[in-house]
């Protein structure tokens, strides 16, 4: 193929899914010259499985990257059509937003900010290869014979690196959605040494909104009043949509068990590792047989169009397995598939690769970023994303890369978990996967991480002054309500008895009183008739301070330890076989993932406790220069 020489940029992202968008836009909102590419133009931001936005720790991922000044969230609150927030029945830790998007509209409103922001290109083209001299990055070529020479390149290939459509025994070459495979780039970063894998994943049907009798479905009503993704979005936001709950059966079960010789799955076609916190339909039935049904989220695809998405349903069963499965389900009868489901097999790199920035260890200026690098799910994607295109900004401007840690955000955790741990099959956030969740909430996200993304330079001056002021209100809520007494009454104690609470018989700060696990802030209004007028995020969060005081103390506490540790930052290329007392496997798996600090060492598997003692004493030894590093 003939080549030629084409426009330079700093940096190429390859794939505009939910990770390349937040990727190029952050690198571009930082000045860097950035060149996005991707197969179809009518891909970007594409939601090939369900069109949702957050869920359980996703929602937490999704607040965060908005604080630190990416495009998802409030992408999401311009194009969803119904909005819950999940666990309201428990702690505030895991509190989720989740909103049924619009499928069409948030592509829409994606790519037009795309094509309207400075400083990005937007180009339809497959690249092909990626060129490296000395063993940095120096160009991209597409398929068309165009040579880019860049500074950096970031790989949000997501599913399209050599992917593999299953349908029963029938497989073929296709991206997610009918978009053809990138086949080419996967010969090319294995030339440069890096280490690919296959893993799968899969998607359920869509079938038509009239085929389905509701009546006999479970309503699914979203939340009133909604609460928004972004901490920038002002006004009331509206449900637009019901969506509804149905479940499989015996019969259903019954038709899966009496095909399942016909799953490429379980019949050894399908090579990729599925992600295990989502398993297809089929799998649900053998790995838990004794489970009577299992629900059906069935949820709109978007205001415009009458497809229905069945959540919980994936397969790669044969088209007429999944019809007749489909139709023993209550509600189904009458089905009418308009996309079958399918499992699709892809390339990933092993994210031990990766730096906590996310560039690559061996090649200096190509990051990965999303399904790439192992994970599945737009949150985690876009999470990565960010992080990716602001670090590979940061590189071409000369500036050292920004890492999140564990302790403060669940993008550091999930980010730590894949260069620390690595994954075996697809990584899934969850609430979970954090040590420190009582501090890691959504709804503190800004706190947490705004004045990071105004020093980064993805967060404007006016947001950062009201969010200064927001953080103002909080604090003097939270002093008011310590110094306030409220004196006891027939009503309030009324009001403490009816909450299974004791009375009071002296004056009492309205703080202690919100402190009581019974009683909430909205239930002493009426005995506080100083309360100020105030946005209801600033009063959550006073009542989160006030009620969970104690535990965030001691939560604050072992970050503290933590973070001692990660201040103690470990030599680069360090020859591990050198340190005298490290076990054999631990000086393995040291020098394979090469950590940056004590922190991360000691969170590697493999690595005990008693080699971080000798790790530590090695480190205060050498520091004094008792020791070398080659």
């Amino acid at each position: 193929m003939e080549t030629y020489e084409a426009q330079s940029y700093d940096l190429a992202v390859i794939g505009a899914g939910h990770a390349g968008v937040e990727a190029a836009l952050a690198a571009a909102r930082l000045g860097v010259s950035t060149v996005l590419f991707t197969i179809s133009l009518d891909g970007l931001a594409n939601m090939p499985c369900n069109p949702s936005i957050g869920g359980t720790a996703k929602g937490h991922l999704v607040r965060e990257i908005d604080a630190l000044g990416g495009q998802m969230g409030k992408a999401a609150d311009a194009t969803f059509i119904q909005s819950r927030m999940l666990n309201r029945g428990k702690g505030p830790a895991v509190h989720s937003l989740r909103v049924q998007a619009d499928r069409q509209r948030y592509h829409v409103y994606m790519k037009q900010v795309v094509e309207q922001q400075e400083n990005l290109d937007l180009k339809q083209a497959e690249i092909i290869e990626i060129r490296a001299k000395d063993g940095k990055i120096e160009s991209v070529v597409t398929h068309l014979g165009a040579v880019h020479q860049v500074k950096a390149a970031i790989l949000c290939t997501g599913t399209f690196l050599r992917g593999r459509i299953f349908v029963g025994d029938v497989s073929y070459e296709s991206g997610p959605d009918g978009l053809h495979a990138a086949n080419r780039l996967s010969g090319s970063l294995e030339a440069l040494g890096i280490p690919l894998r296959r893993f799968k994943t899969g998607t359920p049907a869509r079938v038509h909104r009239a085929s389905i009798d509701f009546s006999q479905l479970e309503p699914q009503e979203g939340d009133d009043p909604v609460t928004p993704f972004s901490f920038e979005t002002q006004g009331e936001l509206h449900n637009q949509a019901i969506c509804h709950i149905a479940y499989t059966n015996d019969r259903t079960h019954e038709v899966i068990r009496q095909n399942i010789h016909r799953s490429p799955l379980y019949g050894g076609k399908i090579e990729g590792i599925g992600p295990r916190y989502c398993p297809s339909i089929e799998d649900k039935v053998v790995r838990f047989a004794d489970k009577p049904r299992h629900q059906i989220f069935v949820e709109p695809m978007g205001l415009d169009t009458e497809e229905i998405y069945l959540q919980g349903m994936s397969s790669s069963l044969p088209e007429d397995v999944q019809l007749a499965f489909y139709k023993t389900i209550k509600g189904f009868s009458q089905v009418k598939v308009m996309r079958n489901a399918y499992a699709i097999e892809y390339d990933s790199v092993d994210p031990l690769s990766l730096k906590p920035s996310l560039e690559f260890k061996s090649l200096t200026g190509l990051y990965g970023a999303g399904q790439f690098n192992g994970t599945s799910g737009y949150e985690e994607a876009a999470a990565q994303g960010l992080v990716a295109g602001i670090n590979a900004a940061r590189a071409c401007r000369g500036q050292d890369p920004v890492v999140l840690d564990r302790a403060g955000s669940y993008i550091g955790t999930l980010i730590d978990d894949l260069v620390t741990k690595g994954c075996s099959d697809p990584y899934r956030m969850m609430t979970s996967r954090s040590e420190y969740r009582l501090l890691l909430r959504q709804d503190n996200a800004d706190a947490r991480l705004t004045p990071l993304g105004y020093e980064i330079g993805l967060i404007s001056k006016e947001r950062y002054q009201d969010f200064l002021h927001k953080q103002q209100l909080i604090e003097e809520e939270v002093s008011r309500l310590e110094r306030t007494v409220v004196p006891p009454t027939p009503a309030l104690n009324d009001l403490l008895v009816s909450r299974e609470t004791s009375p009071i018989s002296t004056g009492f700060r309205l703080g202690e009183l919100i402190r009581r696990p019974q009683v909430s802030y909205k239930d002493l209004a009426p005995f506080d008739p100083l309360r100020p007028v105030l946005p209801a995020a600033v009063t959550e969060e006073a009542e989160i301070l006030l009620k969970y005081e104690g535990y965030i103390k001691k939560q604050q506490q072992e970050v503290d330890q933590m973070r001692r540790l990660e201040s103690k930052l470990l030599p680069k290329e360090m020859d591990y076989s050198a340190v005298t007392g490290l076990r054999l496997e631990a000086a393995e798996k040291l020098g394979k993932i090469q950590p940056r600090s004590i922190g991360q060492a000691s969170r590697i598997s493999g690595v005990s406790p008693a080699d971080i003692s000798v790790l530590l004493i090695w480190l205060d030894h050498w520091s004094k220069g008792g020791a070398q590093n080659d």
